[in-house]
């Protein structure tokens, strides 16, 4: 700071240099008094002060007589083999849309605890994602920095979370590999060291590249620069991940541990030969938005893991439609792709979300009465995390009552490493859900004929992306 900048700052009056607002907007003393008198000392607010200053706010409201912390039951479940472990990483989509893979090829083969290599295809998201973000550098150089979609792509220049289309582009384009062949390291495991680098790299490039069509650099030109700055991201990648491989011999052992075959594979034939489904064309995503009309289809820009990837389209449903969806996919013994706002009434211990599991009103002597749609768009509630839905406990007459997942938060984690969910839970933070074509009625198929409504990446109900 210059010295006569400084000497005019000291010399100028308090009223300058903080200028009072206009109106009655503030808190005044006579507010304040108004606020104090309205919150009377007495024994009961004293004794809840006493025990949370040495208690979390959770386990003094629990509700110790909440039935739904105990039943365990379910009528309709699909069978399952191990619990995967993201540990600290975002990368719950990615586990999610390989459980929901290697269920079926363990029932198909009659294998063991298998596992497809979550690091294998972690490492293709994470250079794709950062190709979308280059070209998107390119594609929008002439639009200030201050424009709003600018903003959000250098905020957002790569991330470690995701949706099941990541799960579609990565696999179709690059295949899958067992566990075994590309294991779990360090920096997969533990994410953001190597996810903050990364950012920081690729907003230098960023900038590198609207000053380069800034100057009139041609497009090959932009090109050649773009595949050298992937050359160093693909670098950072391989010293933190791994190399991806690109052959390997793997031998599929039953579930009692009997080898059956061993072969040589490329991750596509790998892929081809024991999953062998048409992903793009097999999967149909519904969501629950009540901010918005029901029956309409929407996609949402920038809501891809790869430039040449596709968009996904959600067809926003009311609950009673997609509820009969799941329960039929679970009764054909077929897990989904699932995501929801976890963090909402969890109790970690149990594995347990229920409305019912903590009485917020009573500790502190007020209601909370929000509607799902008045929490998506005020940003307080929106899709967190992906699970696989696997289980549904039905009444005689065909009614859920409650929800089961695989978690992917380690097997010590809630219920055996899955969450049990209460079904008014699920009405009020279920968000999206993945079912195969073949569970969704013909009339809502049709539905996908429409024109969908592009929404912002920044929407309120995709804020908190999974």
């Amino acid at each position: 700071m210059k010295k006569i900048f400084l000497s005019l700052l000291l010399a100028a009056p308090a009223a300058l240099l903080c200028a009072q607002s206009v109106g009655k907007g503030g808190i005044s003393p006579e507010m304040l008094q108004e606020i104090r008198r309205g919150n009377p000392a007495n024994a009961t607010t004293t004794a809840l002060g006493n025990a949370l200053a040495g208690t979390s706010i959770n386990q003094l409201a629990t509700n110790a007589n909440n039935p739904d912390a105990t039943d365990t039951y379910f009528s309709n479940r699909v069978p399952s083999k191990g619990i995967t472990d993201q540990q600290s990483s975002g990368r719950c989509w990615l586990f999610t849309g390989l459980n929901v893979m290697r269920a079926k090829m363990i029932k198909d083969y009659n294998l063991g605890e298998f596992q497809f290599s979550q690091s294998y295809c972690f490492f293709y998201d994470q250079l794709e994602k950062s190709n979308l973000f280059l070209q998107a550098m390119i594609d929008n150089a002439s639009k200030p920095m201050d424009d709003k979609l600018v903003e959000w792509l250098f905020k957002n220049p790569l991330s470690d979370g995701g949706t099941f289309c990541g799960v579609i582009d990565v696999v179709s384009k690059y295949g899958l590999v067992p566990a075994e062949v590309m294991p779990e390291r360090f920096n997969a495991n533990n994410t953001s060291r190597m996810s903050n680098i990364l950012k920081l790299k690729l907003c230098e490039y960023g900038l590198t590249l609207r000053k380069a069509v800034a100057a009139g650099e041609k497009p090959a030109a932009l090109q050649k620069r773009k595949t050298e700055m992937l050359t160093t991201v693909y670098r950072i990648l391989a010293i933190c991940l791994g190399e991806p491989v690109q052959e390997f011999s793997w031998t599929m052992k039953n579930a009692e541990g009997k080898p059956l075959s061993t072969k040589q594979y490329t991750p596509l034939s790998f892929y081809k030969e024991y999953v062998g489904k048409d992903l793009k064309n097999s999967f149909v995503m519904v969501m629950n938005d009540p901010t918005r009309p029901y029956h309409k289809t929407y996609t949402i820009d920038m809501d891809r893991h790869s430039y040449d990837g596709a968009q996904w389209t959600y067809i926003n449903l009311p609950m009673e439609e997609i509820k009969p969806m799941a329960i039929a996919s679970i009764k054909d013994s077929t897990m989904m792709y699932f995501s929801c706002d976890v963090g909402k009434f969890l109790d970690a211990k149990t594995g347990v979300l229920s409305l019912r599991n903590y009485d917020y009103a009573s500790l502190f002597q007020t209601d909370f009465p929000m509607t799902k749609a008045e929490r998506i768009a005020t940003f307080t509630s929106a899709s967190s995390h992906a699970m696989t839905l696997m289980a549904v406990d039905l009444t005689a007459d065909g009614k859920p009552t409650k929800w089961m997942v695989e978690n992917s938060w380690g097997s010590s984690h809630g219920h055996q490493g899955h969450l049990i969910m209460t079904d008014e839970w699920f009405d009020e933070y279920m968000f999206r859900l993945v079912v195969d074509r073949k569970y969704v009625s013909p009339e809502t198929l049709r539905l996908l004929d429409q024109k969908p409504t592009v929404l912002p990446a920044w929407d309120p109900l995709f804020a908190g992306e999974e």
